[in-house]
């Protein structure tokens, strides 16, 4: 499992920051430590207790040939999403959520087919055959389908888990996961409830330095957790000769 950051990294990070004392949700009481200047801080010890089951969890399901979907369409959390999601090899979502992405997924597979499809012809020079009105109309659409699907194109069926990164902003995506049953990993702030997933790590949602801390650590896991299911499959073969 990745190392767990100590508190001066998360601090350094300004993961303890949380909402204003206001937009408190109260399900988030057992991880604030103190308010200060009218604003929450988040108890520390209690994020590195919570992030140790997330990346656990995560390690195991992808060691189990688990798929996990990254989530974050806030623009600090997009490039972040964007680059650990690449790197780790896993579908993520950084534009704009699909409605139905989970709960009418053979739509969302019709969608990502055409995008497929129409990369593989443009790559093939098929539709050189077409006007050039008719050429710039199919590299639209394919602009078009990138921005929607692009990130999702290696999903063949719902992901196992959905790592978010602000529940309050994702509330759609949140709905879809818990009506059919997919675990939710997300940094879990001040304002949002924890008790609607399954794996909240309390922390501050809105800043770069805290959202690039806990996405990149979600990767490390992933890769941990590749990693694992590698050594296994190689462990079977030598075991079958």
């Amino acid at each position: 499992m990745p190392q767990i950051p100590d508190l001066l990294t998360m601090l350094k990070a300004g993961a303890h920051f949380g909402h204003r004392q206001g937009k408190r949700n109260p399900k988030m009481e057992p991880y604030i430590f103190m308010a200060k200047g009218g604003v929450h801080i988040i108890n520390l010890e209690k994020t590195q207790e919570k992030l140790a089951e997330a990346l656990a969890f995560v390690k195991k399901l992808v060691s189990n040939n688990g798929t996990i979907l990254f989530l974050g369409t806030k623009k600090q959390a997009q490039s972040f999403i964007g680059q650990a999601a690449k790197d780790c090899g896993m579908p993520y979502i950084n534009e704009r959520w699909l409605g139905g992405t989970i709960t009418n997924f053979r739509e969302i597979s019709r969608v990502i087919r055409k995008f497929l499809d129409l990369k593989k012809r443009k790559a093939a020079g098929q539709l050189e055959k077409y006007t050039k009105k008719e050429q710039l109309d199919f590299s639209d659409e394919i602009i078009k389908l990138d921005r929607m699907v692009g990130g999702i194109e290696s999903l063949t069926k719902v992901p196992d888990a959905i790592f978010i990164v602000d529940l309050k902003k994702e509330k759609t995506a949140l709905a879809e996961a818990i009506k059919k049953n997919i675990p939710v990993v997300a940094i879990c702030d001040t304002n949002a409830d924890p008790q609607k997933i399954a794996y909240p790590i309390p922390a501050n949602d809105d800043a770069v330095k805290s959202i690039e801390l806990f996405v990149n650590l979600i990767a490390e896991a992933v890769k941990e957790g590749q990693k694992e299911k590698g050594e296994v499959v190689v462990e079977k073969k030598s075991a079958d000769k």
